[in-house]
């Protein structure tokens, strides 16, 4: 069975939400994520199946497909990935390599963990998503980038009263900037 992880961007407080711009790499004077980057292409190089919600796919299908100068290659991995989002409004999803899956969020995430041959299912932002796939106890891997920053607020990307009595620590590395990785495992 293919592994399906959670790769989140959070804050030292546990927020996913930005409600500031402390995930904005793009920025002028942001620090050097060179490292972080190339741990990004790391696990990239290890999944075919980019996993999102409808608003994620949205966001993601409205800014990345457009960037023409991207440096980084997040847009052509974007682009070439097999993209599964998750709606039942969405019709057309309008991006290549896109498919909807329009049943039961857990139905169609097993199924799709049960294909034969992939590498491992990647979801990111997603929050509502990850919150059901959670609770179903479909995930394998829990993937942090932990951001420096103190947001005060914001959507945690573990549902409120869930909890998890052992997570098993796959691996933590500290990054240029203050950004950790830190790897989780369900016990």
């Amino acid at each position: 069975m293919r592994t399906l992880a959670i790769t989140e961007n959070v804050t030292v407080d546990g927020a996913v939400e930005m409600l500031t711009d402390w995930f904005d790499p793009q920025a002028a004077g942001a620090p050097d994520m060179s490292d972080v980057l190339e741990e990004s292409h790391r696990q990239d190089s290890r999944s075919d199946a980019l996993l999102v919600g409808r608003r994620t796919f949205e966001d993601f299908r409205g800014y990345w497909p457009q960037q023409t100068d991207d440096t980084t290659g997040v847009t052509d991995y974007l682009n070439c990935v097999q993209k599964y989002v998750v709606s039942t409004s969405l019709t057309d999803p309008a991006w290549q390599n896109s498919t909807v899956l329009r049943g039961d969020p857990v139905a169609e995430v097993t199924a799709l963990k049960e294909r034969a041959g992939g590498k491992d299912i990647v979801l990111t932002g997603s929050i509502s998503l990850a919150h059901t796939l959670i609770a179903a106890g479909l995930v394998d891997e829990y993937r942090f980038f932990v951001y420096p920053v103190v947001q005060g607020g914001g959507r945690r990307l573990f549902p409120e009263g869930y909890g998890i009595p052992q997570l098993r620590l796959l691996e933590s590395r500290a990054f240029r900037g203050g950004i950790t990785l830190q790897r989780y495992a369900p016990a």
